[in-house]
């Protein structure tokens, strides 16, 4: 993996990558492409990834602690078991996103898109202001 990843990626291509169990810790990924990008048991807590393009992205177990994901496509992403305690999704498209057994406590999901999100065994999800069908 790449360490240089730690510091910034801001707008990079990282479509693809295999960055499992990498430490992203406070990284800036705004605008980053990371569609299909192999993420589990990442360490993406405090992450800025504003606008960032997680479409197909697999996030299984990773660590998304406060980290900002305004308006990111989080498009059919895999998010099983994530902890996005505290993260921001505000405005995130989670459309067909799988949520089972994700940790949503103190989540911002104000105005995001979970049309056909799967959030069986989700916990501490607050629903207000969510787009759901």
């Amino acid at each position: 993996m790449d360490d240089e990843l730690k510091v910034e990626s801001h707008g990079k291509d990282l479509a693809g990558k295999d960055l499992t169990a990498a430490d992203l810790t406070n990284s800036d990924l705004t605008g980053a492409d990371l569609t299909n990008a192999k993420l589990t048991a990442a360490n993406l807590n405090e992450a800025r990834m504003t606008a960032a393009d997680l479409k197909d992205a697999n996030l299984t177990a990773a660590k998304l602690t406060s980290a900002n994901l305004t308006a990111a496509k989080l498009t059919s992403a895999n998010l099983t078991a994530a902890d996005l305690t505290g993260t921001n999704l505000t405005g995130a498209n989670l459309a067909n996103a799988n949520l089972t057994a994700a940790d949503l406590t103190h989540a911002d999901l104000t105005d995001a898109n979970l049309n056909y999100a799967k959030l069986t065994g989700a916990v501490g999800a607050n629903l207000t202001g969510v787009i759901l069908k």
